[in-house]
């Protein structure tokens, strides 16, 4: 789900990693929100609260918030860098080493998030946002731009275009790859509520160590990726 691009990506590969990252982000979400009370995974409502504090002259309190905005574009910066630079060095690793950073970002909240919250709970904010920065670019890029896994705005848009779609397309070329399209935001809206409910019923009894769940789901989609590329070269060079 991670190394498949272009022509040889298909809907299976964008459900797994739709699957996989929405939950991610769902966990994210609710967990930041109930330790700092902030918006952890988009930054919507962070630029609406900006404006409302520079036109309050709070300049300080709309840097905050202007912080929080740069740190999800910095972790989207950083994200396609990686990409870029890794890519013209070793294709293998390319979509490897920002999830590999993006579970070192939310183990280590999950660890040193209480100090954290006692210290500067708005550094927390910046560490979860530039973690979902880059996760929301990653998945862009790797799905074409198909996937996005953080917030669920666009997504709800989209699905609505869709299934008023369904009323008016009749040949089937149309109709199944609307099917698909809708198969697809489906399953992202599904994976961000259960990580979200996860999120939820397991902070009131782990708190931000349940970041730790979202952390080891990325690692466990690095090792099931890894291990479907060797079965899958294995069993060629069985044949062969």
């Amino acid at each position: 789900m991670f190394r498949h691009q272009g022509k040889t990506r298909t809907l299976k590969h964008n459900l797994r990693i739709a699957s996989l990252l929405s939950f991610v982000a769902g966990i994210v979400n609710v967990a930041g929100f109930l330790a700092i009370q902030r918006l952890t995974t988009n930054v919507t409502g962070h630029f609406a609260y900006f404006i409302d504090e520079v036109f309050k002259l709070d300049f300080w309190r709309g840097f905050i918030y202007f912080l929080y905005i740069f740190f999800f574009f910095l972790g989207s910066f950083v994200s396609n860098f990686l990409v870029e630079l890794i890519s013209r060095k070793n294709d293998s690793y390319v979509y490897i080493i920002p999830t590999i950073i993006e579970s070192v970002i939310l183990f280590s909240a999950a660890f040193f998030g209480p100090f954290f919250i006692h210290k500067n709970p708005d550094l927390l904010a910046f560490c979860l946002l530039f973690a979902m920065g880059l996760q929301n670019s990653l998945v862009t890029t790797i799905s074409n731009a198909t996937v996005r896994t953080t917030h669920l705005t666009g997504l709800f848009t989209d699905l609505g275009i869709e299934l008023s779609q369904l009323f008016f397309y009749r040949h089937k070329e149309q109709k199944d790859k609307l099917v698909s399209s809708i198969k697809l935001r489906l399953t992202i809206i599904s994976f961000f509520f259960i990580g979200g409910i996860i999120g939820g019923v397991f902070y009131s009894n782990m708190g931000l160590h349940v970041l730790t769940i979202a952390g080891g789901a990325l690692l466990a989609g690095i090792l099931f990726d890894n291990l479907k590329l060797k079965l899958t070269l294995l069993k060629r060079k069985v044949k062969g």
